[in-house]
């Protein structure tokens, strides 16, 4: 049996965030962006019209990714409400300049 790539802390964290809100679109505030990874991001690629990517290219498993920078993500969460989905918005709760390690990110809004 092939052996699973061991996950990163931030993919641990979008998972343990996603496994909250299994029915809506998840959100991921990474930076200047919103990230979707996994199923979101192959279902959002192919309704937003956007680039799927994945993280961890050359692994026996790579994650499947897309993204959209978050001053544009209103016509995106747009798009999805009026097609009957649901998004939740994960944004980072701490400062990544003042905090060690892993920047904490809580879902802040459920549409």
């Amino acid at each position: 049996m092939p052996q699973k790539t061991k996950q990163t802390p931030m993919m641990e964290q979008y998972l343990g965030i996603k496994a909250q809100y299994p029915d809506a679109f998840l959100f991921y505030r990474l930076g200047d962006f919103f990230e979707m990874f996994n199923e979101d991001a192959i279902k959002g690629s192919q309704i937003l019209e956007l680039t799927l990517t994945s993280r961890n290219r050359n692994a026996d498993d790579p994650i499947p990714m897309c993204g959209i920078p978050y001053h544009a993500a209103q016509g995106y969460i747009d798009t999805l409400i009026e097609q009957g989905y649901k998004v939740a918005i994960c944004e980072q709760v701490e400062d990544p300049k003042t905090t060690k390690g892993m920047v904490k990110r809580e879902v802040v809004q459920l549409i």
